[in-house]
């Protein structure tokens, strides 16, 4: 074999290392990565399907109900409620009224199923995408009723 063709099949050698090493970083990547999805654009029809995401907003007053370790409650952005339930312990600072962000799938039913649940840690703090479509929600209320 000559020195030009061995140097041609390391370099493609390499190559397909970077790539197939790409394509599995890449996969990795997308199974971990999670959106941040409002109700309202789940309402609007937004939700990525068969795909985990987060839905971020207040647990509605009222709407927690406990089943043994399952619990269902109803997160709102003001102007939409999105179901959920939960199977596991939920954090402490998990409360009616308070913020809250979910991670899971939404099911066929329209409910959605948590993996995760994350509360807020302090009485100022909600994430910035969740304070958007809180704001926006209430917005469009105040519009709608004038």
């Amino acid at each position: 074999m000559k020195p030009r063709h061995k140097r041609f099949a390391i370099i493609a050698g390499g190559l397909a290392a970077i790539g197939i090493a790409s394509v599995f970083v890449l996969q990795a990547l997308d199974s971990n990565i999670a959106l941040y999805i409002t109700p309202s654009e789940i309402a609007a029809g937004k939700a990525p399907q068969d795909k985990a995401f987060r839905i971020g907003g207040m647990v509605k007053e009222g709407s927690i109900k406990r089943d043994n370790i399952t619990v269902n409650f109803i997160i709102t952005d003001t102007a939409k409620e999105i179901p959920v339930f939960y199977t596991g312990i939920l954090p402490d600072l998990f409360k009616e009224g308070k913020g809250a962000v979910v991670q899971g799938r939404l099911g066929a039913d329209g409910r959605f199923a948590a993996t995760e649940v994350l509360a807020k840690h302090d009485e100022n703090y909600m994430p910035p995408a969740a304070q958007h479509a809180v704001d926006q929600a209430q917005k469009a209320q105040e519009t709608l009723k004038q």
